[in-house]
């Protein structure tokens, strides 16, 4: 089984589409299952091919996806697709409304549907267990600061030239167009790269403190997530070369159900994410200690989190209201957090889980590795010079790094 998760939105409500789409008896076949649920294709194309890691077109994926119905008036959450490959497996894609859903969100539907698929038993519908079952009450969010306003101003200024007939339509911001020159690539951390990235980036750090005259200190947080960012911004930025002097906007999104007071559930259904960012000159990631800065600066974002979630955040969300169109923009989606190859709707684990939203590039996906070991697997879309140049740096870094660990 190969899924495609999180690009874009249905025309059937969250809490119905698990009762709506159901496992097989022991009796059923792929036909039996794919004629119950929304939208269904038939494909001959090579789903080894698709399912694989290496380079390719990002368009050959969009066949797959399903389009989100939206208008002035109404907004579907999720779209779902299945599309058989016949002898040889069948993908799901689904694609989610990021104006009312939040990856977690997203990520707490799938594992919820794939549950009741694989505990489906003479038809009884069972039961999810409270970390599946939805929880959306909106009053659980207090917007003490007075965000809302900002947020919906910011969307208002983004829509307002894309959308004529209506300021409050609710129809999506149309998406530019793929050429077929953008290419798609997954890259591998094991968790032995991942510790060589940490040593790494702790000696690059007391170089960079000796020189600086500054006391050495280690990161306050040094983990996959921002080693894996860390590195995986430098391969791009120097892959893509041009001007040392321009700017990288490198935005992520915090998870804020446990940081807000009080906490609200982990099974809220909604959004419930914060945007960070932060600002480098292109010219850092080309530097010897480039992975350690960037790396320092990311682990100081998550740091100032400690503050409480809400400082500095109007300043944010002003700054980042503020970027030029055209400017360089990094972002991320996914979370190894998610495992998203625990999914099982009872034919056994995908074989390849890809999000298709970066295909106009500019976005790291991060996933779990299938293998378990403590990898991550990161997805990345680029004009095919960019993608052959970085995955050299990809390799030849890492393995410099690691001769140099020794």
């Amino acid at each position: 089984m190969t899924t495609t998760p999180p690009v874009v939105p249905s025309s059937t409500p969250l809490i119905q589409i698990p009762v709506l789409l159901s496992a097989p008896s022991e009796n059923s076949t792929i036909q039996d299952i794919i004629e119950r649920v929304e939208s269904t294709a038939e494909s001959n194309a090579d789903l080894s091919h698709l399912s694989g890691n290496e380079t390719r077109q990002a368009i050959e994926s969009f066949p797959y996806i399903p389009e989100l119905p939206t208008s002035d008036t109404k907004a579907s959450v999720i779209a779902l697709q299945i599309t058989l490959f016949p002898n040889k497996g069948f993908s799901i894609s689904i694609v989610c409304h990021h104006g009312i859903l939040d990856g977690k969100s997203a990520t707490t539907f799938i594992k919820a549907w794939a549950y009741i698929c694989k505990h489906l038993e003479n038809d009884q519908q069972p039961s999810l267990p409270s970390e599946l079952t939805p929880f959306l009450d909106r009053g659980v969010i207090k917007d003490a600061h007075g965000l809302e306003m900002i947020f919906l101003n910011q969307w208002l200024a983004l829509t307002r030239s894309d959308i004529k007939s209506d300021s409050r339509s609710l129809k999506l911001v149309s998406n530019m167009a793929v050429s077929p020159d953008v290419v798609r690539a997954t890259f591998q951390l094991t968790r032995e790269d991942i510790e060589i990235l940490r040593e790494t980036i702790s000696s690059q750090l007391e170089k960079v403190h000796k020189e600086e005259l500054k006391p050495t200190k280690q990161l306050d947080y040094m983990s996959t997530f921002v080693l894996t960012c860390a590195y995986t911004v430098v391969c791009m930025v120097k892959a893509r070369g041009g001007d040392s002097n321009r700017k990288i906007y490198f935005i992520f999104s915090a998870d804020c159900r446990g940081r807000l007071d009080p906490p609200i559930p982990q099974n809220y259904i909604g959004n419930c994410i914060s945007s960070q960012h932060i600002v480098i000159k292109a010219g850092v990631s080309m530097e010897e200690c480039g992975v350690a800065m960037i790396a320092e600066r990311i682990s100081g974002m998550i740091k100032g989190l400690e503050k409480g979630l809400f400082e500095g955040a109007k300043e944010r969300l002003l700054e980042l209201a503020s970027i030029e169109p055209g400017a360089e923009i990094i972002g991320v989606t996914g979370s190894t957090r998610f495992e998203d190859y625990s999914w099982d709707f009872g034919w056994g684990r995908p074989n390849k889980v890809e999000f298709t939203g970066n295909a106009r590039g500019g976005v790291i996906s991060l996933a779990r590795s299938r293998e378990g070991n403590g990898g991550v697997e990161i997805g990345l879309a680029l004009k095919r010079h960019e993608m052959e140049n970085l995955v050299s740096f990809f390799v030849n870094d890492l393995k410099n790094f690691a001769q140099i660990s020794k």
